[in-house]
């Protein structure tokens, strides 16, 4: 019986826009995550009053769009970009 985080483990391909912040695919959805998550940490795009909000940069804002958006809110617009 295959175990439920399947889907997790299984390498997806990534859009260009999603590429220019995670790099070259195909991973799977838990490494973009991750990478996801460093590239938000890197360049300190956090919002300083509540860490749960991202201020996209123009990167990241090409993959998740230009406002500020909640971190649960991004995994579904990165989602979008995975293939």
């Amino acid at each position: 019986m295959a175990g439920k985080n399947n889907a997790l483990q299984k390498p997806v391909n990534v859009s260009p826009e999603l590429e220019n912040v995670v790099g070259k695919g195909p991973m799977t959805r838990a490494q973009v995550t991750s990478k996801v998550w460093e590239y938000i940490k890197k360049h300190d795009l956090q919002d300083s009053k509540d860490k749960r909000m991202i201020n996209p940069d123009d990167k990241l804002g090409a993959v998740i769009g230009k406002e500020q958006i909640s971190m649960f809110k991004m995994t579904a617009a990165v989602s979008k970009h995975l293939s």
